[in-house]
């Protein structure tokens, strides 16, 4: 059982320990507000793009590719988002609805994902094919809730709005790197060492950059009054879906990085994403700044449990 935990521990902890080291950074300002903004941009237009797309273009198509579990994926983040819109319904007393229905779902699934499956398993494993499955919903859905659930505001979903909905995610970066991932190993295109190489550097520092950065935009004063409502969401995050969606994955036969994957769709931190998109469309943010912060910080432990669990059962 103890080798067991420092199995888990091995993969959750680095993760963690790069994030302590971007906010020790930015409150010793040897990394500022504008580098670490820069930063996130690096690594979110350029770096994780790149290590994505490092991780398939060299595969055969047919032995990545797997629409079972894209449409498990997709599905089971729809049903997440069902259940909370109900909870939404059913209690009162949440200010916000739209932000607290995304900072309930909406994971960090890219940079989180990788960083962990590649300390377990050496590569990124399912989590390019869970992107896909995931990503593109919890885009529009957020949008939707954020356009719709405006406080204070009757306002409706236009054709506008989804079209640079549709847009956001057609030209989302990542999304981008597995397309190209996946058409350049379909036409087998030849890959000179140079670019191989070129490839596998900038792939390596999006990991630590971008944990760094996520490090660097924690603010602990976030959580403001919304104490109850980051709680929630917080809880909803980290365990409530994972209690709801594992056994279900597990009953399908999802074993190993496949499960690893669907875990961290379900239980990884809230992305700092949902903040920026809440604040650009009208939303005060507090709730999901609020649950970034809180779900990044508990997840250190929860991950932890939830793999530690899974490898006692032999399943990871």
């Amino acid at each position: 059982m103890l080798e067991n935990l420092i199995y888990c521990l091995n993969a959750t902890m680095p993760i963690f320990i790069m994030m302590v080291v971007g906010y020790v950074f930015r409150r010793t300002n040897i990394m500022s507000e504008n580098f670490t903004k820069e930063m996130n941009a690096f690594v979110f237009k350029i770096a994780l793009p790149v290590l994505v797309f490092g991780e398939l273009y060299e595969e055969h198509f047919s032995d990545v590719w797997d629409t079972g579990f894209v449409l498990f994926c997709f599905l089971t983040t729809l049903a997440s988002i069902m259940i909370l819109a109900v909870i939404t319904v059913i209690f009162k007393g949440i200010d916000d609805k739209a932000e607290f229905i995304q900072a309930s779902f909406r994971s960090s699934a890219a940079l989180l994902g990788v960083g962990i499956v590649q300390n377990l398993y050496d590569d990124a494993g399912f989590v390019p094919l869970m992107i896909v499955g995931a990503v593109p919903l919890y885009n529009i859905t957020a949008v939707i809730l954020l356009t719709i659930l405006k406080p204070g505001k009757n306002e409706k979903f236009s054709k506008d709005t989804l079209k640079k909905t549709l847009y956001g995610i057609i030209t989302n970066p990542i999304i981008l790197g597995i397309v190209f991932g996946f058409v350049w190993s379909i036409f087998r295109i030849p890959s000179p060492f140079i670019f191989k190489k070129s490839i596998t550097y900038i792939g390596n520092i999006a990991t630590p950059l971008g944990l760094m950065a996520l490090g660097a935009s924690l603010d602990l004063k976030a959580i403001g009054n919304n104490v109850a409502t980051v709680i929630t969401s917080t809880t909803f995050k980290l365990v409530g879906f994972c209690i709801m969606f594992l056994p279900l994955a597990i009953y399908v036969g999802y074993r190993r990085d496949k499960l690893l994957a669907i875990l961290i769709m379900l239980g990884s931190p809230t992305t700092v994403s949902s903040f920026v998109m809440a604040k650009s469309m009208g939303h005060d943010g507090q709730t999901s700044a609020g649950t970034v912060m809180c779900t990044t910080l508990i997840s250190a432990f929860t991950l932890t449990l939830w793999l530690f669990i899974l490898k006692n059962m032999n399943l990871i």
